[in-house]
């Protein structure tokens, strides 16, 4: 039962949808469409955008490896503490680090809580010409170094439970087939 005496349903099941992906591959962009899709449907949803962590939650974090990783971790603490509580919580996040992004696997598979790693690919070519943030033409300008998948490393993931090419399809297709995803496993 949920916790307005009605039988339980899929939209009353929470769970973290972690993209992680290039800049500008598409992930942000991806975590909206599936969240107004979730949202017609009587879900609650929250995107936790990576750069307005960074701003709010992670202030004053850089971009060693050491500050990604408790980056990525504070993000999958809050994730995981929103889907316990029977929210989709949306998390369009690099993670650059394999590690990084198991660690919050297990800390949700440890509460029991849904978690669905996507990986959203495309090229680094692809992800340049989008350049959503200017952050490529920063990086080739000299002005900023770490850029993950140029001058830094981004480990893409071996094993996602879905991967989407960003550049050879569309944002509708790309968030319906997520959404069949989450259907498929009882979470929409």
């Amino acid at each position: 039962m949920s916790g307005t005496g009605r039988p339980a349903t899929a939209a009353d099941q929470g769970a973290t949808v972690w993209l992680t992906g290039l800049p500008s591959a598409g992930k942000t962009t991806l975590a909206h469409a599936l969240a107004q899709r979730l949202r017609e449907t009587g879900h609650r949803v929250e995107v936790l955008d990576g750069d307005e962590i960074r701003e709010f939650l992670s202030a004053g974090l850089g971009f060693t490896r050491e500050d990604r990783h408790t980056n990525v971790q504070r993000i999958g603490f809050v994730a995981e503490l929103l889907a316990r509580h029977g929210v989709k919580a949306l998390v369009p996040v690099i993670a650059p680090y394999a590690d990084s992004r198991e660690a919050v696997r297990k800390r949700h598979q440890a509460a029991g809580t849904p978690y669905v790693e996507v990986h959203v690919a495309a090229p680094v070519e692809v992800c340049s010409a989008r350049d959503v943030k200017g952050l490529y033409a920063k990086q080739a300008a000299g002005e900023i170094s770490g850029l993950t998948g140029v001058d830094d490393p981004y480990e893409e993931p071996e094993a996602p439970d879905l991967r989407l090419d960003s550049h050879t399809r569309t944002v509708a297709r790309s968030a319906a087939e997520l959404y069949a995803l989450l259907t498929e496993r009882g979470l929409a």
